[in-house]
């Protein structure tokens, strides 16, 4: 019996490397699950700069000191966002139309998340976004609709595999455009969208929106046009 007392005894930790070990294994455990997940983007302006982030957990709307505390963020050049292509989630915090134009506007994106960080009241304008399934919608306007969601299309993921996700070339595929009404930020009604299927020709079918012939897009396509307001 006291040889195998004295044998446990030699095996045993003192209790500081015992610590030490379950501390190196937890760090290990956690950093093995932070590269496992799928960050999200956030990106926002301030004080005449654009902040681009990678989160690795939902941060509260317009908290910009805990987004730069919380986020891995960088100061980007304009460039390096316009007509961007996102493969994850994006969420933008903005202050007014301008800024949101210019971080929005023909962006490839599937699961978007808009935040207005003012009380500004905007206009209407159209913003065009590509692929877009679901849109969240945040405002510190206070009225009857602060936050709402909606679910605009529920179709594969095939066109969002890549890296860097392109629009499609197969001529038999589909391109989802939706055009955004930025006066839904204003919170006087519910989120609401309706769908157009097989458009040949957005600008013939909607003269109105005159900016989409600056754009090369493909004239061999249908198109999905979805309006959102």
């Amino acid at each position: 019996m006291s040889v195998i007392v004295l044998s446990l005894k030699k095996m045993a930790l003192p209790f500081g490397q015992h610590l030490l070990l379950m501390s190196f294994f937890g760090f290990f455990a956690y950093s093995s699950f932070v590269r496992g997940e799928k960050n999200n983007t956030l990106i926002f302006t301030k004080e005449n700069t654009i902040r681009n982030c990678s989160c690795s957990a939902d941060i509260r709307d317009c908290d910009y000191n805990l987004a730069n505390l919380m986020c891995t963020c960088k100061t980007v050049l304009p460039y390096t966002i316009e007509q961007a292509s996102y493969d994850s989630d994006l969420t933008i915090w903005f202050t007014d139309i301008t800024a949101l134009g210019f971080l929005l506007n023909f962006t490839l994106v599937r699961d978007l998340k808009l935040s207005l960080c003012s009380t500004t009241i905007l206009p209407t304008e159209y913003l065009t976004i590509w692929g877009l399934k679901r849109l969240r919608i945040n405002t510190e306007v206070k009225d009857q609709f602060p936050e709402q969601s909606l679910l605009i299309h529920t179709s594969d993921d095939s066109d969002f595999k890549e890296d860097k996700p392109k629009l499609p070339t197969d001529r038999q595929t589909f391109l989802y455009v939706s055009f955004l009404d930025t006066a839904l930020f204003n919170g006087e009604s519910s989120l609401k969208s309706y769908s157009i299927e097989n458009v040949v020709s957005i600008t013939n079918n909607f003269p109105y929106l005159s900016y989409f012939k600056m754009f090369s897009i493909p004239s061999n396509k249908s198109y999905i046009v979805t309006f959102i307001y």
